[in-house]
């Protein structure tokens, strides 16, 4: 899919359509020829419904010679459907960065949950970058890793070009950096630990490895990965079980996940492919669908009382590294936030 702005397609543009107006093209190949559109498009958009892939249809779907094309066409190979949208509507999200630590080469903030941290379809100006260039215009500002939006807690940013190219070598190879997070989960994972992944009486290192799910709809979501897969990455976590409580009929544990490789989803779906997902979590938690509808903005009541929070509980609570140029020992932390305090609703020192 390539997305360009109405002026870089004029030639395309139908005469009804707005001239602010943001064009997605989607090529149709060969081997899904004779697919109804709505169908095609749902498989491109990744993360939509097929009900709000209709109605999206309705408003904005034409062909490359400027016809109005319907949800029950069907596509042809190498065809051009162009969907028409207005600029981003997008959806207001937290702007209070706070500052873990600062000098002339690199910056900590507290990232709160549901701040994008790369632009996405959905998210174009509301991410972490151009929230911190509205608040320090002029400065140079470089993402050194990256978070979930829906994740929480300390993020790096370079303040410079030779912070930014150490910071980011030093992240890949893992050289000298250690990162923790903590997690809320359904039920406790000690109950569904094996023999051989427990390190002490609260303690277990899980080492599935992990590949994109290709059987899945959602192009994000990740899956273990048998040994032998040629596409399997190798992932390990250490985790520490801090607490456990029942609440009702239910049982929570908060875990502190300690990384020792850094793929897609990691921590989430170690703790997922044992029946102990994170609360909150809508692609690895109960119902996978939560995870269109919550992009839609049609999650349910029952998916709220379901996923009990409106985010995963998942927090990137410290981060240990020598400093990218100077090489002095940094260790940077962010509390829990009120979000999962409360959920939790007992006091934790982060100790670990």
């Amino acid at each position: 899919m390539t997305r360009l702005r109405a002026n870089e397609a004029e030639y395309l543009r139908p005469s009804d359509v707005d001239p602010e107006a943001i064009v997605s093209v989607f090529r149709v190949p060969p081997e899904v020829a004779g697919m109804r559109l709505d169908l095609f498009l749902q498989s491109q958009l990744k993360r939509t419904s097929r009900s709000r892939t209709q109605q999206i249809i309705a408003l904005s779907a034409y062909d490359a010679r400027g016809k109005r094309m319907r949800g029950s066409d069907r596509v042809r190979a190498f065809d051009i459907v162009l969907l028409w949208r207005a600029p981003w509507d997008e959806t207001p999200v937290p702007t209070d960065l706070p500052v873990l630590y600062e000098d002339e080469h690199l910056l900590a903030i507290d990232k709160p949950a549901l701040l994008p941290v790369h632009p996405t379809a959905r998210y174009h100006k509301n991410t972490v970058i151009k929230v911190l260039e509205a608040l320090r215009p002029g400065e140079f500002l470089r993402l050194g890793h990256r978070i979930d939006r829906e994740t929480s807690g300390v993020l790096l940013i370079a303040k410079s070009a030779a912070c930014e190219r150490r910071l980011k070598k030093q992240l890949e190879e893992r050289d000298e950096v250690d990162k923790s997070y903590v997690a809320i989960t359904w039920e406790n994972p000690l109950d569904f630990v094996s023999t051989g992944e427990r390190l002490s009486e609260k303690s277990f290192r899980r080492t599935s490895p992990l590949e994109l799910d290709k059987a899945s709809r959602y192009k994000v979501k990740m899956r273990i990965a048998r040994a032998e897969s040629p596409n399997a990455l190798s992932a390990s976590t250490i985790f520490h079980v801090e607490d456990v409580q029942v609440k009702g009929d239910r049982t929570y544990a908060l875990v502190t996940c300690d990384l020792e490789s850094g793929r897609q989803h990691q921590i989430r779906l170690h703790l997922a492919s044992r029946e102990t997902p994170i609360v909150g979590d809508k692609l690895y938690g109960p119902d996978e669908g939560a995870f269109a509808r919550a992009a839609d903005g049609e999650l349910t009541p029952e998916d709220e009382a379901l996923l009990e929070l409106p985010r995963h509980a998942l927090h990137a609570h410290r981060i240990s590294l020598r400093h990218p140029v100077t090489s002095a020992s940094l260790v940077i932390t962010s509390p829990l936030p009120r979000d999962m305090a409360d959920f939790w609703g007992k006091a934790w020192a982060g100790s670990r």
